[in-house]
């Protein structure tokens, strides 16, 4: 049995960015219940020179849609990067889930051999299909996850395993 480059990919980055939403809004109970103002949990840090919870979010958002995008050959929305609540950063990530699902299997299988060239900066990353997911795209985007449940963690959200591997 084979697994397809969609099955590994898009069903993959929504059920980790569902599981995100879930972990944001245990967030946003714990601050509403604490009386904490929840722009605390959006700035923390795990440490000064690590991105803030915001960024976290922001950047597992970007990589499962800009992954499947350059797997798709097509363009992937832009967002702002302006998300100051955590309101806010569930609707960003809800927004990708929405865009990853308009991809069809038809769309990606086939992409492992495609060649793909990231532009960072001045700085370029070149691929090819399989690598760039496995290697890149999904490394990335959980370590983003694990990061922003990590931070509201440590701020004192009651969150378990489960919560970031989902439910089934």
């Amino acid at each position: 049995m084979t697994i397809s480059m969609y099955q590994a990919s898009v069903p993959v980055c929504i059920r980790s960015l569902n599981n995100l939403v879930g972990i944001l809004e245990k967030g946003a109970t714990y601050a509403e219940t604490k009386k904490i103002d929840s722009s605390v949990l959006v700035n923390s840090r795990l440490f000064p020179d690590m991105f803030p919870l915001s960024r976290q979010v922001q950047i597992a958002s970007d990589i499962a849609k800009i992954g499947a995008a350059q797997l798709a050959g097509t363009e992937a929305p832009k967002f702002e990067d302006n998300e100051t609540t955590l309101p806010e950063l569930i609707d960003r990530v809800q927004k990708s889930i929405s865009y990853l699902d308009t991809f069809k299997p038809e769309q990606i299988d086939g992409s492992e051999d495609k060649s793909i060239t990231l532009t960072m900066g001045e700085n370029s990353l070149s691929f090819q299909g399989m690598p760039f997911l496995l290697y890149f795209v999904l490394p990335n985007l959980y370590f983003h996850v694990t990061t922003t449940y990590d931070i509201l963690r440590h701020c004192g959200v009651e969150l378990g395993k489960r919560d970031f591997l989902g439910k089934r």
